[in-house]
Parts: structure tokens; C-alpha cells; sequence
């Protein structure tokens, strides 16, 4: 087990902070029949005193969430998740573990079930981590007093999955699929925002790509897009995520669809991700103030990449890169999509 790796997964918030969330998630598809899978560990701490969503309180607490997406028969797409009181959510550090209703996430693995709405869940799943964590943001945010709203990185950024899942009555069994599991922390999400992940592109063994793009307001005035990429290609990092690259590249979103550019003085990376919206959930987000998000995902897109060296004075083409079905990416804000009608249902 990689101990720098893991210390990137731990809590950052103390357990009775109030104002703040914080998410670990894990995504993959399934080798044989191409579905793709959404599990996330959460826990929240509403502000005191806030309002918005009924019923959203002010106590600490967790939340299991799981989605599973069929790219052959949408019908069986489906997102279900549970809210549990804050005594049933426990952490430790050494080794890094977080326990909510008796589901458990580890650095290396995850057991847990999760049922209601007319579904059950169960899985044992376990990873080999990765060796160096992926940063999303510039290296100074991580280093700064005054932290943005939102915060990311990926401890185990494309790692070999193995294990079973259970999803109404029907077994997965994995042997190394390829998985992604990421940690986030914040007080507010961003007022609107995509984030994109593929480990599996066609003929490009190793290679993985990690995209955020956000829209921020301040003062109700939105301000410009800013993008984030790293590319993992052929055994080298390339990270056009840092403050010279925010506002210089570029991305754009909406339900089913996400583009993007992003470049440096020697190498540009123009990419798209596509999926129908029948392959997405809506997923209902609240901030720790009581506002109420939207986030449409689906682990099941298609993404394309073209990548340019420069030479010269002119960009050449160095590589095409695709994955069919096995792409995950997500748009979220304030507003709900009614393009992606399947919701990801709260269950009790």
C-alpha cells in the first residue's frame, strides 16, 4: 500500500465542523458486458441555520449512493441513495478507513450494501493503489490558507479492480477492470461545472485523462470558464491544470455532450464526450447551506481525443484516441436538465 497515496484519502474536515461536505468516489465499467458503475461515500455538515432544500437539517451525516448504468438496456439504469445519521458514520486514519451504516471504504478496497426503492446492492471490491496521486488544480491551491469552495484530487487515479458486485439479483465479477477513485472536499460546488474521466482508451495502454471545468459566481456575476486537464499518455504526465492554463483553455457542456481544449507552448489536447441522455442519471446535490443542485453523470459515454505536438510555427498531429462506452463524465448547477428525465432517487 502506497502510504503517500493513502494519506490524500483521509478526512479533511473535522467530524463536527458544520459548512462543509466531503465525497470519495470510485467509477468503472465492467469488462463483459460494458455497464458502468457510480459508488460514493459522503458526508455532510450542514450550515447552521440554513434553509433551502425541506428537510435538509443541520446534523452531521452520511450518505451511500450507487448507480448502476446498462448501455444495452437504458430501462435498467437506474441511481439510488440513503441519508444515515452522523452516529453511524466513523473514520480512522491509521490505517485510512470511513464507515457509514456498516459500508466501509478503505484506500485499497470497499464493502458495503445499500437497498430500498426496489433495488439491492451489495459489494467487495478491492484495488492495488496507485503510486502518485493525480491533482485536478494548480499545485498552490493545495498549498493555500484560504482554500476554493471546492477541492479534488484522485489518490487512485486508474488502478486494477477486483471483486464482485451484486445488483438486483444479477453478479459482477471483476478481474483488474479498470477503476478511478477520487476525493473531494468543499463548502459549496461551483455554480456550474463538468467533470470528465477515462482509463480506457482504445490502443493507449496506461493512458488516462482527468478534466474539470467550472463556472463560479461571485456577487451574482458569473465569472469565466475555467479548465483543468491532466493527461496521462505514454508513460508521461502532462498537466494543463495549472493558474497559466485555467483561463487559456477552454471547455464547454450541456446534457449528453462536453468539449474541450486544452494547450501548452509544445503539445494541445481538442477533445468531446458524448453519450445519449437516457444514459445519464440526475443526481439531486445540496451545498451545506441548503442550495439545491443538479448533476446529470453517466459512466457509459464515448470520448474522443486528438492530440497535436507543436512544430514549428505549426501544430502536427501525434495521436487519435477513443473509447466506446467507457468513458464517465457529468454537468452539474443549479438548474435541473429536463433532457435527462431518470433521476437519482433519495430511498429510505
Amino acid at each position: 500500500m502506497s502510504a503517500s497515496t493513502q494519506g490524500d484519502n483521509l478526512r479533511r474536515w473535522a467530524a463536527d465542523r458544520p459548512g462543509v461536505y466531503e465525497v470519495w468516489y470510485t467509477t468503472w465499467n465492467d469488462p463483459k458486458t460494458g455497464q458502468g458503475f457510480w459508488l460514493r461515500f459522503i458526508t455532510e455538515a450542514p450550515t447552521l441555520g440554513s434553509g433551502g432544500v425541506p428537510g435538509f437539517g443541520e446534523a452531521l451525516r452520511g450518505e451511500l449512493w450507487f448507480a448502476r448504468f446498462d448501455p444495452h438496456h437504458p430501462e435498467r439504469t437506474f441511481g439510488i441513495h440513503k441519508r444515515f445519521a452522523g452516529a453511524e458514520v466513523a473514520s480512522t486514519s491509521s490505517p485510512f478507513t470511513l464507515t457509514i451504516a456498516g459500508s466501509k471504504l478503505a484506500h485499497d478496497h470497499t464493502v458495503g450494501a445499500l437497498s430500498g426503492g426496489g433495488h439491492d446492492v451489495r459489494w467487495d471490491l478491492r484495488w492495488v493503489p496507485a503510486a502518485h496521486t493525480l491533482l485536478f488544480y494548480p499545485d498552490a491551491l493545495y498549498r493555500a490558507e484560504a482554500l476554493p469552495p471546492t477541492m479534488a484530487l484522485s489518490p487512485n487515479p486508474r488502478v486494477p479492480l477486483s471483486g464482485s458486485l451484486h445488483v438486483d439479483g444479477e453478479t459482477f465479477t471483476f478481474d483488474q477492470a479498470i477503476a478511478g477513485q477520487t476525493h473531494v472536499w468543499g463548502k459549496k460546488h461551483g455554480f456550474s461545472w463538468t467533470w470528465a474521466h477515462c482509463g480506457e482508451l482504445d490502443d493507449a495502454p496506461g493512458t488516462v485523462f482527468e478534466l474539470i471545468g467550472a463556472r463560479l459566481r461571485r456577487r451574482g456575476v458569473t465569472l469565466p470558464t475555467m479548465t483543468a486537464l491532466a493527461l496521462q499518455l505514454d508513460g508521461e504526465l502532462h498537466r494543463f491544470n495549472q493558474l497559466r492554463h485555467l483561463l487559456i483553455n477552454s471547455s464547454s457542456w450541456q446534457a449528453g455532450r462536453v468539449t474541450f481544449r486544452a494547450w501548452s507552448p509544445t503539445m494541445r489536447v481538442d477533445g468531446e464526450l458524448t453519450c445519449a441522455p437516457d444514459d445519464m442519471v440526475n443526481a439531486p446535490y445540496v451545498d451545506p447551506d441548503g442550495t439545491e443542485l443538479w448533476c446529470a453523470n453517466t459512466e457509459i459515454a464515448d470520448a474522443r481525443l486528438v492530440i497535436w505536438r507543436r512544430g514549428g510555427l505549426r501544430w502536427l498531429l501525434h495521436r487519435r484516441l477513443a473509447s466506446r462506452g467507457r468513458a464517465h463524465f457529468e454537468v452539474g448547477g443549479r438548474d435541473r436538465d429536463p433532457a435527462v428525465t431518470r433521476p437519482h432517487v433519495l430511498v429510505t
